[in-house]
């Protein structure tokens, strides 16, 4: 222990600070040698010769001393100051820049720094309070003391106690009786100061060190010498340390259960929350109502793929979150010997997987008909529209056909009128024969538009018997026609031979007037009009080619854009799967170094998710297009969304993973080497197993999955001379596998084969600790837990003890031997 650097230091003290360590430093050393029936006058003075100096040093550490030189020579008083220099450097205190001359000498600054050296070794460098020690332990020891004190603030060992409420404080902290603190004032420092000095030295057997003028009067009195008086204190309680230790003990496993309750609760309730999501989500993605028009099936896939963009990525991680808590928790409970955590019924991890399995079968199987509905309703829509293209074009063609089949012109025609209407007529029933397959085209149009579910199957099945009842009536129209035709040409044939002597006469006339006739009914045959009309029509459907031709070749070009991300983003992320996998079973450097490189690969994936998110717009222009195949890629949207989801899974379990082995190793003290040799056992089992895939259409083998079946296990135990029958092995599974999965995790692993080492708290010494609080009752008041325990823990107690069942004890008694069993699991202690 070296001593303080202001003293390697040639500086002279400050006046008002010397004359308070010489006045404390005096009375502290008088306390001591007081038992030896002696005492000092002159600090510098008496310790000259070494003989007092031996004699403190023996006093105070109740140890013997070489034998004191008794001549008065100056070299027998070096001598005897060597010794007793020696001996307070035997005590592991490096000296500097003080040695037996100046001792000898009477130098003022070293013999108060030696003395100040004396002090902090065998009065305040062992003062240890929740694991600081020395000058902190003390400072915090003060603080803790005077902590529900009014006006007193404990931040240093010098201006806070200038106006004495704090010695005040401490003693009446320890010693009730002595001091009625209520009555004292903030603003009578001397009179706080004085009865502090007085109390302590009538009451405690601490002598007054300090003047009170010198403090008050003193803008920052000095440390050394406050520390000194102050550490009397400390040790004229230490009987009332073993009521801070105990306090201590159980403050540490109050807050470790109250850690450990909290994250039950932060469980409990994420558990709460994801389950009621998956359960709303579920009978969202079930329904299978479709609708009728392209636009609104296209709505739904816009709100399918918002869930997988927006909604269901901070539920993954909810998720993943959740099996961490999980993990953390019960590596924590273990740690702490604490019955593993049993979360509510329906809220295991099991329960969770099984019902996001669910999700994720019914979401995929929602997408798969989201898609099948797409593609039937363009089917719908192309078939409609060819439909109405053909009935229209029919339509138009049969547009007056009724009313020429139902013209009575051959009843005032002449023989080669009719004759000539017989020709039109024969033209026109080779037509209708024509138009046959148009007709059965037009039906099996409908009946198609009706297998398919057609919105409009009604107005479409109308028009269909339309059309087909009006084919059937022209050809019965047809057929009347031809019959009334030939009638009438048999007709006229007769009357023609009757006139055929007329006719002869007439030939001229005649002859001129078949020609008219036949010149008039040849624009009957002349189709000019619907001429016209495929002439326009060739270049409207050219021109509809190469729109289909100018949309292909985008539709070509989003596949392209979308296979070369793809196909870089597969790969990229498979990589980084095995890359995390290699992390997370390997051994090199220490965890903290591992925890470094498993947080920078996080870094490197988080800052990839851009990539992800073109991809997903990339995808998505595809969607819009109505584009579903990609000959360019064997790499899905659906394909990438899982590996990405499982990749950031994976990292945060594996940096999990190492978290709780950091936990594992401080609370059992594993060094690097043990955790090393455990993993290298680990890896040397943990086989090859066949993983699913993610990102490929196969299933190929993966190394090392940083788990080991029970056979494996087993030979791994084997292999470190563990002498396994089939009872004790059941045993041991049980304890590294309790959900019964078939598998042994590494974290579970190291669990076991470190079980037996660590030092935890058990119940009985939280029993124990209890009693001393309650004075050796079995049973302890709520004043009595406000007094002993911070404010927190203590209303923590009082609320979960339950009342003391006894006979003869006051009102509120509560039992604090049930609290401590429940705080380990047990029924009975």
């Amino acid at each position: 222990m070296e001593q303080e650097e202001d003293w390697d230091r040639d500086l002279l003290l400050d006046p008002a600070w010397e004359k308070q360590q010489r006045k404390t430093f005096t009375a502290w050393c008088n306390s001591h040698l007081r038992k030896a029936g002696t005492q000092i006058e002159n600090i510098e003075e008496d310790f000259r010769n070494g003989l007092k100096l031996m004699l403190l040093l023996e006093v105070i550490s109740g140890e013997r001393l070489p034998r004191p030189d008794k001549g008065k020579m100056r070299f027998h008083k070096i001598a005897n100051v060597n010794k007793a220099l020696d001996f307070i450097a035997s005590k592991g205190v490096k000296l500097v820049s003080i040695g037996a001359e100046e001792i000898v000498d009477g130098n003022l600054k070293m013999t108060l720094g030696m003395i100040w050296t004396i002090i902090l070794r065998f009065a305040i460098q062992d003062i240890s309070v929740e694991e600081t020690s020395a000058k902190e332990g003390l400072l915090l020891w003060c603080q803790r003391k005077t902590a529900p004190y009014r006006n007193v603030n404990v931040q240093n060992f010098h201006t806070s106690w200038k106006d004495g409420l704090a010695l005040c404080a401490l003693i009446h902290r320890h010693r009730p009786d002595l001091i009625d603190y209520a009555k004292l004032r903030k603003d009578d420092p001397i009179g706080n100061l004085n009865t502090a000095f007085e109390v302590a030295e009538k009451y405690l057997d601490i002598p007054k060190m300090l003047d009170a003028e010198d403090i008050v009067n003193t803008p920052k009195p000095d440390e050394k010498a406050i520390m000194t008086y102050v550490s009397c204190f400390y040790h004229a309680f230490a009987g009332a340390e073993q009521a801070e230790t105990a306090a201590n003990r159980i403050c540490k496993v109050l807050a470790v259960n109250q850690e450990n309750e909290k994250l039950m609760e932060e469980y409990e309730k994420l558990a709460s929350e994801l389950l009621e999501w998956i359960r709303r989500t579920i009978p969202w993605l079930e329904n299978r109502v479709g609708e009728h028009s392209m636009s609104a099936m296209q709505r739904k896939l816009e709100d399918f793929r918002d869930y997988r963009r927006l909604h269901k990525p901070p539920r993954v991680q909810e998720k993943c979150q959740l099996e961490i808590n999980f993990n953390t928790l019960q590596t924590k409970l273990r740690l702490s010997h604490r019955p593993a955590f049993m979360p509510s019924e329906g809220k295991l991890v099991s329960d969770i997987a099984n019902a996001w399995r669910g999700l994720e079968q019914v979401e995929k199987g929602y997408e798969d008909w989201l898609l099948s509905e797409i593609r039937r309703l363009q089917r719908l829509q192309h078939l409609a529209e060819k439909f109405q293209q053909k009935a229209s074009l029919h339509e138009a063609w049969t547009r007056g056909k009724e009313e020429v089949l139902n013209q009575r012109d051959y009843e005032s025609a002449s023989l080669q009128e009719v004759r000539a209407l017989i020709r039109r007529h024969e033209a026109f029933e080779s037509d209708l024969a024509a138009h046959q397959d148009r007709v059965e085209h037009i039906a099996a149009l409908a009946q198609e538009l009706n297998e398919l579910d057609y919105q409009e199957a009604a107005s479409v099945n109308s028009r269909c018997q339309a059309i087909c009842d009006q084919w059937d009536n022209l050809g019965t129209l047809t057929q009347k026609r031809r019959d009334a035709l030939e009638r009438m040409e048999k007709l006229l044939e007769t009357i023609d031979q009757l006139q055929l002597e007329f006719a002869r006469r007439a030939a001229p006339f005649n002859n001129w007037l078949d020609g008219a006739v036949e010149d008039l009914q040849d624009v009957w045959l002349v189709h000019s009009v619907e001429e016209t009309q495929v002439r326009k029509l060739v270049p409207r459907r050219d021109q509809m080619l190469q729109e289909e031709l100018a949309r292909q070749q985008a539709n070509e070009r989003l596949r392209r854009q979308f296979a070369a991300q793809a196909n870089a983003i597969g790969p990229w992320v498979q990589g980084k799967m095995e890359e995390v996998g290699r992390l997370a079973v390997g051994m090199a450097g220490s965890l903290e170094e591992q925890m470094a490189g498993l947080r920078q690969q996080e870094q490197n994936i988080i800052n990839y998710k851009n990539n992800i998110d073109r991809l997903e717009g990339d995808h998505q222009l595809l969607q819009e297009s109505l584009v579903f195949d990609n000959k360019h890629t064997v790499y899905g949207m659906e394909h990438i969304r899982v590996g990405w989801e499982q990749l950031l899974t994976s990292i945060a379990r594996t940096i999990n993973e190492v978290e709780n082995q950091v936990l594992t190793r401080d609370a059992k003290g594993l060094s690097q080497d043990q955790l090393n040799e455990f993993r290298a056992s680990f890896n040397h089992f943990d086989r090859v197993s066949k993983g699913p895939a993610y990102l490929t259409p196969t299933y190929p083998l993966q190394k090392r999955n940083g788990m080991m079946e029970p056979d494996d296990f087993r030979a791994c135990l084997i292999s470190m001379g563990y002498d396994l029958g089939e009872v004790e092995f059941a045993r041991i599974m049980t304890i590294v596998d309790p959900n019964a999965a078939g598998v042994v995790t590494f974290q579970a692993f190291i669990d076991f084969m470190t079980r037996e080492t660590a030092e935890t708290d058990t119940a009985e010494q939280v029993v124990a600790s209890f009693k001393i609080l309650a004075g050796d009752k079995t049973y302890i008041t709520p004043e009595e837990l406000r007094r002993e325990l911070p404010a927190e823990q203590a209303e923590y107690c009082i609320r979960r003890m339950t009342p003391y069942k006894g006979s003869g004890v006051p009102a509120g008694a509560l039992d604090y031997m049930a609290f401590s069993s429940a705080l380990y699991g047990e029924s009975d202690l």
